[in-house]
């Protein structure tokens, strides 16, 4: 079979249209990286709880905006699919930080500069070294309340020769893995994040290629964006403004969280940048209007080519508020993360170090006694 040999034409309402299908195929693949992210640290404490509960919020006035605004029927299926996606994702923080309503501000673990400026042991270091706080009394009632425990611990239990070091050999079997993980440079993270992003568009392109080649290859006249997609709904207008309002201020309380933490730990990049990609392309797709009266043939009266392009520019207004004000306040996000990459590069290296003094840890105690390291006795 011989391929169309029809040239592709990139007028007004193709860039619409790419633009569209690079933005659909990010809000498609905008929440993976979080959730991964979340899964891989087992952890969700740094995505705000009441960030996805407001976008949840907006996502649901989102579809009653885009039901009672008629819009088309790909449209309002994203936007239950945006919903769906939602509850995923706010289920996921539930299941790791329990059934709240609240951010809870748990600091990230200090780097590993921080912790060896304590001081380490050496040969010099007495066996009882002197705790931080000053007030620490060793033979006090709290303290032995504290210390009892430790007659029952792992530990003590290790010293009979009968019981097996379960927990040790358990570690020693993760070592590899752990001595093998390294941390990941800003170049390699930005090649890999570059990389992503252009393999979803270049899907959204390609999905618009294909959507373009299969109607023209059929006989069907396309039919024309005619007055249905320009009528104005009062209620719908009414959501579509309650949608921007709550997606500007789901933004807040993410930005007010990383401020807490000083800290984009556990937040992913890739949320975000397609976030922004999304509500970009968005809203390029909608300034990127061609009135029906264009393509006709005798083309438009005076007049009446901009003002079908206004008109249509104000039924969407609520969508674009919401789309611009949200991009502006990623950029804030995005300024939080190139602030606080440094300290969050040194947790993560933290992170490393504590696994394998663990697992080293492990290593020696599962060693016999006169096998052992003796230059600390």
């Amino acid at each position: 079979m011989v391929p169309p040999t029809q040239q592709l034409n990139l007028d007004i309402t193709a860039i619409s249209g790419i633009c569209g299908s690079i933005s659909i195929a990010c809000w498609v693949v905008v929440f993976s990286p979080q959730i991964i992210e979340q899964f891989r640290r087992g952890s969700a404490d740094g995505l705000s709880l009441q960030f996805i509960i407001v976008w949840l919020l907006g996502d649901v006035f989102n579809i009653l905006g885009a039901m009672l605004q008629g819009v088309l029927p790909t449209m309002l299926i994203l936007a239950v699919y945006y919903t769906l996606a939602d509850i995923v994702l706010l289920l996921q923080c539930f299941y790791y930080r329990g059934f709240t309503w609240y951010d809870e501000i748990i600091p990230p673990p200090k780097p590993a500069a921080a912790q060896a400026s304590i001081g380490e042991a050496n040969e010099r270091t007495g066996l009882l070294s002197q705790p931080a706080n000053p007030t620490y009394n060793p033979f006090s009632e709290h303290s032995e309340r504290e210390r009892r425990p430790s007659f029952f611990s792992e530990s003590s239990v290790h010293l009979s020769p009968v019981v097996p070091l379960v927990e040790t050999r358990k570690l020693n079997a993760e070592a590899p893995a752990i001595k093998d993980q390294k941390p990941t440079t800003l170049l390699q993270a930005t090649l890999f994040n570059l990389f992503t992003i252009l393999l979803v568009s270049a899907a959204g392109v390609f999905g618009w290629y294909i959507s373009e080649r299969s109607a023209s290859s059929s006989h069907a006249e396309k039919p024309a964006k005619g007055e249905e997609h320009l009528t104005f709904s009062l209620w719908g207008q009414i959501f579509g403004y309650i949608c921007a309002v709550l997606y500007l201020g789901s933004r807040i309380p993410q930005l007010i969280l990383n401020f807490r933490r000083k800290s984009t730990s556990g937040v992913s990049v890739l949320f975000f940048l397609f976030a922004c990609i999304g509500n970009l392309t968005y809203v390029l797709s909608i300034f990127a209007y061609e009135p029906p009266c264009v393509g006709k043939k005798h083309g438009c009266k005076n007049g009446v080519a901009a003002r079908e392009y206004w008109r249509y520019i104000a039924v969407n207004a609520s969508w674009l508020a919401g789309s611009l004000g949200t991009l502006c306040l990623d950029l804030g996000i995005f300024a939080q993360f190139f602030h606080y990459r440094e300290r969050d590069a040194g947790e993560d290296d933290s992170a490393i170090d504590d696994d394998e003094s663990q697992v080293g840890n492990g290593r020696e105690a599962e060693r016999p006694l006169l096998d052992r390291d003796n230059s600390g006795l």
